[in-house]
């Protein structure tokens, strides 16, 4: 069985010590090499060819994780870095995956969860410890529903009101009339709207008109 090549990089020979004993202990997992700093971390990685590199993010003397990380990728497009972190923090978590981490785990977690993380990133998925993914999710939605809220800034009044009888199942004969206004202009309202919102079809507009309380229109 081929097992799974990995490169310490961390500024404690304490902690890579116990790691290469956890590691090495593992059937499928080989540590072929170790760093304090991200320079040399991109040295050794250079030269051993790692399939996972498990980095530190704060290494005082050097390059730091970040930086190793994000320099890593661009000489390295195929090797996995997953964090390993003392920061149980939001804005190290998204410098980290904007850098190029597949993965973030603490340095509290329990070594089973390290090595799962660390079989994950392998096979080309990410890994994140639970409460960060629970954080990025939770951050993301709210991101996504103010996105929508600067789309509906986006209509006209008039535009809005189109969306309204669109999302209601009329038709573009039955919105002019309604609106006094051509069946043209009706289509031409209706592409503006679905350019504006980005959207490609009825159904989708359907959708974010109910959402955003479109649909209740006076008769």
């Amino acid at each position: 069985m081929d097992k799974i090549r990995i490169l310490l990089v961390d500024d404690h020979a304490v902690v890579r010590s116990g790691l290469m004993m956890l590691m090495n202990s593992q059937p499928d997992m080989e540590v072929v090499g170790e760093a304090a700093d991200g320079n040399e971390g991109i040295a050794k990685a250079l030269e051993l060819q790692p399939d996972v590199v498990l980095m530190d993010l704060s290494m005082p003397h050097g390059r730091d994780g970040f930086s190793a990380t994000s320099e890593l990728k661009k000489v390295m497009s195929n090797v996995q870095v997953l964090i390993l972190t003392m920061h149980d923090d939001d804005e190290y978590l998204f410098r980290a995956l904007k850098a190029g981490a597949a993965g973030y785990v603490l340095k509290s977690a329990p070594g089973n969860e390290l090595l799962q993380a660390i079989r994950t990133v392998y096979k080309g998925e990410a890994y994140l410890y639970p409460t960060a993914t629970k954080r990025l999710i939770e951050g993301y939605l709210k991101f996504a529903e103010k996105e929508e809220e600067d789309s509906l800034e986006l209509l006209s009044p008039r535009e809005k009101e189109i969306l309204s009888y669109v999302a209601t199942g009329y038709s573009n004969k039955e919105i002019a009339d309604k609106l006094i206004i051509s069946v043209k202009t009706v289509e031409n309202h209706k592409a503006k709207i679905m350019e504006k919102l980005q959207l490609t079809t009825r159904p989708q507009l359907v959708k974010f008109a109910i959402k955003k309380g479109l649909l209740e229109l006076e008769e």
